[in-house]
Formats: C-alpha cells, sequence, structure tokens
C-alpha cells in the first residue's frame, strides 16, 4: 500500500475514539437492559463490532499493528436494519435429534397410543416414523427437549432465531416453506447450541484432570516418605524394647547368681 493510500494518524485516532464512544453506549445499554433478549442491548453490541472492525484495519494499515479483540459473529452476523420497535415477531426454532434407543421410543408410542380412546385400532406405533408422529402430536416441542431421554433421543444442534417484521404475516403465507424468507438483517438475536462449543471445555477439564492426576502423584509420594518414616520409628521403638528385655534379664540373672552364693555360704 503506498502512503497515499494510507489512513492518517488522526483517522486511526478518531477511529480509537469511535471504539470509546461504542464501548460506552454497549455498557450503557447493558446497565439498562429490560431483559435477556433486549433489542438495545443488540444494536450496541453491532455498533460496539462495527466500530473495534474500522479500528482494527485503520491500525493495520497506518501501523501494521492488530488488536488483541476478537468479537464472536462480527463477521457472520450483518448489522440489524429492521424497525426500532417491531410491530410482529417470528421465532424459528430447529433442533436435531438421534434415535439412540428405538424400542424406548416405540415404548412410549405405544403408551400413548394404548391410551388414547380414539384410536382407530391401527398400530401407528409399530414403526419409528410412526411412533415419531405420535410423540410429536402428543407434547410440545419445548416438552420434548426436555424430555428427549425419556422418549430414546440424543440431542444434537440447535438454534433459534428470532426476527422482527413490521406486520404479521397472512394466514398460511409461509407455511409451505417456513425458513426460506428470513432476513438476516432483521434477525433482533439467536441462540445456537452445539458440541464444538465443548470442545475448549473438554480440553481444559482434561488438563484439570491431568493436574488432579498430579497432585495424587505427589500425595502419594509424600504417604510413601510418611510410612517409611513410621516404619522406622516403629524399628527404633522395637530396638528399644528388646534392649531394655535384655537388660532386665541381665539383671535377673545376676540375681539369681547373688541368691546362689548366699546360700552356699
Amino acid at each position: 500500500m503506498s502512503d497515499a493510500a494510507q489512513p492518517t494518524a488522526a483517522e486511526v485516532r478518531a477511529a480509537a475514539e469511535a471504539v470509546k464512544t461504542a464501548l460506552d453506549r454497549h455498557l450503557a445499554a447493558v446497565e439498562r437492559r429490560s431483559g435477556e433478549d433486549d433489542p438495545a442491548v443488540y444494536e450496541a453490541f453491532n455498533q460496539l463490532a462495527a466500530a473495534a472492525e474500522a479500528y482494527d484495519e485503520l491500525l493495520y494499515d497506518r501501523y501494521d499493528e492488530v488488536t488483541p479483540f476478537e468479537i464472536p459473529g462480527a463477521e457472520d452476523t450483518p448489522p440489524y436494519t429492521g424497525p426500532e420497535e417491531p410491530n410482529a415477531l417470528s421465532v424459528l426454532i430447529r433442533r436435531d435429534y438421534a434415535v439412540v434407543e428405538p424400542q424406548r421410543l416405540l415404548a412410549q408410542a405405544q403408551r400413548i397410543e394404548a391410551a388414547d380412546d380414539e384410536a382407530d385400532g391401527a398400530e401407528v406405533s409399530a414403526s419409528v416414523h410412526g411412533a415419531l408422529g405420535i410423540l410429536f402430536g402428543e407434547f410440545e416441542p419445548d416438552e420434548i427437549a426436555s424430555r428427549h431421554k425419556e422418549f430414546g433421543l440424543e440431542e444434537g444442534d440447535s438454534t433459534l432465531w428470532v426476527t422482527a417484521a413490521d406486520d404479521p404475516a397472512e394466514p398460511g403465507e409461509w407455511l409451505e416453506a417456513p425458513f426460506d424468507q428470513v432476513d438476516p438483517q432483521r434477525v433482533v438475536c439467536r441462540f445456537d447450541v452445539s458440541a464444538v462449543f465443548d470442545d475448549d471445555v473438554e480440553d481444559i477439564e482434561d488438563a484439570e484432570d491431568v493436574d488432579d492426576i498430579e497432585d495424587i502423584e505427589d500425595i502419594e509420594d509424600i504417604d510413601e516418605e510418611v510410612d517409611v518414616e513410621a516404619d522406622q520409628d516403629l524399628d527404633d521403638e522395637l530396638d528399644t524394647d528388646l534392649d531394655e528385655d535384655e537388660d532386665d534379664e541381665g539383671e535377673d540373672e545376676a540375681g539369681d547368681d547373688l541368691e546362689r552364693l548366699d546360700a552356699d555360704r
């Protein structure tokens, strides 16, 4: 990059001030938050991410330096451009499951089917496909999520998106393709759950396990030293007792000799 194309020191300084201002706004929004899904906090977060990214780029272009900050999702999530006061919301949820215990799933479906007085006699619960239909027809998705192990299921990835809209959708408008018309710039908040996020935690736990093993080994070494010292003390006590016994026996023998001399006289 040529010197003419490089940002000036004043521009870098202005970008740094913008980060400070965005940081103050974000803190103020967090302090005033009305709940976990406060759109003001989300907006302040996006503004802070944009300001930090702009400063990082200018800093690198001017001084060949970078910041130590990394804001997750700043590059993948576009800035929010929806209404400030949404009149309607759409909650998009996807949860993945693996059928790990088909027999448990079939048994649960058969119990539901047996308790249904309006059943027509057809054993829908005889197949996994039919059992899943019975299960999700009987229970709400949130209840299945909380009781998935009872139904022979194992959780996979899940995501929840809250999107803003100007007006509620017309009845039946999106039923054929519920996720096809999602505007990423109208996502108010998003929550993802995945096993990939547990990798760092597992690494930390593994490290802690290693530390625990080392601590146990240290304790075992100390115990061995204590045992050796205890054995040595016991040996010393036994030697002392033996010496005392030998002295007592010597004294008894000397007394017997004097008694015999007296008798001879």
